[in-house]
Formats: structure tokens, sequence, C-alpha cells
């Protein structure tokens, strides 16, 4: 990485974030919109039970997650020799073409295809910026480096995601979405003009980035991301339900629930980037314990319209807490394949992202009402803090097991 002025690294860093930033606009606003988005293309499901339709509705972010799901590994695989800034300017031109898209497709079903067109890109975006922003700010700080685009996503959520949302509103769902194509398109340009150059991986090669996968512990860390964080969305997906029908707040009032959530999300981002470059097993350990307090929380303070922006903080602070230890885990138990470890990472959260949605989804389409998802996290969270476990405890009896030199072995033969 070349020389660079204070003034241009911030920069730099600001414009790896702005790309978070849109993501995070493409990725939330569809729970804040989803029941319009619901009442709008399929009115006749909406009519006879707006439960349902919602509940359908949510195929729309599970949609948008398996997407991520298959285009992080993949392109990360298929770019390991492109330099990153050039990977980024075209994941950007594909997120601004997916979301057009998204915004214009007439009908569920083809609203549906763009918007797993539109996630292809997510999950490389993170690696690749990610990667860019730890080496623009130096060695030791990888934790710091994906908080930094991380912290775009939840900027996003604490008035980005709001002011769509309440533009989504008003316009429509489809005007929310194309303000997001054009939020990715200036993004684009402002990296173009201040992100430096940083030469390709001489090493990279699809080969070199597919053999993590050989890793057992690349598979437990993923699986524990993919259960672990399965309750925030659960919970997220379904927060303007939650928000009306739970807590008795208007609709006017889901964007500033949503600022709460963001709000949390910030902090715990933030928060979550210091410890995890300290010590990165106590980070992730711990932060599963809180993280599950935090949507047992969620269910009981919901019901009561003022405690509901705590849990809303609580959940965001404690959810985001993780993000950054998971991807240095992830790059961690993935070595020779940085891109793909950190592609990985954001795959596994969105296959949390389309689990929580699908079984939040169920159990309020079963009756269990709108703050059932809660309990699912609950349990789904557990899971991921004993996976966790599993994947550390490994650590230390391969570490164990790795025979120790004998120092009399060691000396010359006289």
């Amino acid at each position: 990485m070349e020389d660079m002025t204070t003034v241009r690294r911030w920069t730099a860093l600001l414009a790896l974030s702005l790309g978070g930033f849109g993501i995070g606009l493409t990725e939330f606003v569809a729970m804040g919109l989803l029941p319009d988005i619901s009442r709008d293309l399929l009115p006749q499901l909406y009519a006879q039970s707006s439960a349902k339709a919602v509940a359908h509705g949510g195929w729309m972010i599970t949609a948008y997650a398996l997407g991520v799901v298959v285009g992080a590994p993949t392109i990360a695989a298929l770019t390991a020799r492109l330099p990153r800034k050039t990977l980024v300017v075209g994941l950007l031109g594909l997120f601004t073409l997916g979301t057009v898209a998204s915004a214009l497709a007439p009908g569920f079903p083809l609203v549906l295809a763009a918007r797993f067109v539109a996630a292809l890109p997510h999950g490389a975006y993170f690696g690749a910026a990610g990667l860019l922003a730890a080496a623009i700010l130096g060695p030791g700080s990888q934790g710091k480096g994906f908080a930094v685009v991380l912290g775009g996503l939840t900027a996003a959520n604490v008035f980005g995601v709001p002011l769509i949302t309440r533009l989504g509103q008003a316009a429509g769902w489809r005007v929310a979405y194309l303000a997001i194509a054009a939020m990715f398109a200036l993004t684009l340009v402002f990296v173009l003009l201040s992100v430096p150059h940083q030469p390709a991986d001489p090493t990279g090669s699809p080969r070199a980035e597919l053999r993590a996968f050989r890793s057992p512990q690349v598979w437990l860390v993923a699986t524990t991301a993919a259960v672990g964080f399965g309750g925030f969305f659960a919970i997220d997906s379904y927060i303007a339900p939650v928000t009306t029908q739970v807590a008795g707040l208007s609709e006017s009032t889901v964007p500033w629930v949503l600022v709460a959530i963001g709000l949390g999300m910030t902090a715990g981002n933030a928060l979550g980037g210091w410890a995890s470059d300290r010590n990165l097993r106590r980070s992730l350990l711990s932060g599963f314990v809180v993280f599950i307090a935090s949507m047992a929380a969620f269910a009981v303070l919901a019901h009561n319209p003022y405690t509901l922006f705590l849990g809303a903080f609580f959940l965001g602070a404690a959810g985001l807490f993780l993000g950054p230890a998971m991807q240095s885990r992830l790059i961690g138990v993935a070595p020779g394949a940085q891109l793909m470890g950190a592609a990985v990472s954001q795959s596994a959260m969105n296959i949390a992202n389309s689990l929580g949605a699908a079984l939040g989804g169920l159990v309020i389409a079963a009756g269990w009402g709108y703050t059932a998802p809660s309990w699912v996290g609950v349990a789904l969270g557990a899971t991921g803090l004993a996976l966790a476990a599993a994947s550390f405890a490994l650590d230390a009896r391969r570490r164990n097991a790795t025979p120790t030199p004998d120092p009399a072995r060691l000396q010359p033969t006289p």
C-alpha cells in the first residue's frame, strides 16, 4: 500500500464505508417496508390475512440472503487475482444494476429474482473492502478494518434506513430502491477517486481460495455464524409488525425503532472491532452470552411502547458486537485465503438472515405471535455459543497434540 496523507487515508476509509452504508440500505430497508411491499405485490393474500402476506413477503429478505450465500464464495474464488480496488469498483457497479432491477421488476417472482442478483456482490464487497481498509490502517488492524466497513452498514441503520423507509412509505417502496441505487452509483465514483491502488496478491488463485474449504474449522466457524446470528434476523425481519401490533405504536414510529437498532449496532460494532483485536476468544464467547440475553429481553420489552426502544438498542448492540470478531475468526482459520475467509463470513451471516427470516415467518404464520421469533433467536444463539466454544476447544486440542521439540535432541552431536 502506497504512503498516504492522513486526509487521503480517512477519505479512502470513508469511501469504503459508504459501500457498507449502501449495503445496509439495500439489505435492511425491506424490513421496515415489508408491509408496504406485501400489500403491493401480494394484494389478494394481504386482503385475506395481512400476517400471512407479511410472512410470505419475508421471502424477499430470504432471496437477498441466498444471493449473498451463493455470490460470496463464487466471486471470491473467481476474482482472486484481481486488484482489490478493481474488484470493489466492479462490485459496486453490480450493486447499482441489481438494485435498479429490484425497483423496476414487475411482480413478486421477478422482484425476488432481482433481489437475488443484487445480493451476489454483498459478501465479496465486505471481504475485499475490509481487507483494503485493514491495509490502509496498517498492521494489527484487521478487526478495526472490518469495523470501518461494517460501520457504514450500522450508520445506515441509524439514519439511512429510517429515512429511506419513510421515503418508501410516502412515495412507494420502488422509489426507495431507486434512491438506494443512486447511493451505490455515487459510492462507485467516490471509491474510484479516493482509494489507492493495491496490487493483486501474486499468490492468489481460485484454487488457493477454494482450499480454505478443506479446513473443518472453516465449516465449523461458518456454521457458528450461520446459526448463532439467525436470531437477530428472526427479530429484525418483523420489526414493523412488532412496533405496530405488539407495542401498539403507529406505522410512522417504525423508522424510529430502526434508529434505535442502528444506534445499538453502531456502538456494538465499534466496541467489537476494538475488543476483537485484543482478545478474539473472549470477545466471541462473552459476546454470544450477552446476545442471547438481549433477545430474551426483547421478547419482554417489546410489549411496552417505551421499553421497545431500549430492547431494540440492546439487540442491535449485542448483535453487531460479534460482527468484527466473527470476520477475524474466519480469516484466522482460513490461512492463505483471506478474501475467501472474509467472504464466507458474509455468506454465513446471510444464511443466518435467511434462516432467521424463514423461522420467524413460520412461528408467526403458526399463530404464535410477533414476539415468538425472539425465543427462536434465543435457541439459535445458544446453539451458536456451543459451536463457538467447540471451535476454540478444537484449537486447544490441536495445540496440545502438537509435540514440543526436546531441547536435548536439538543439541549438535559431538
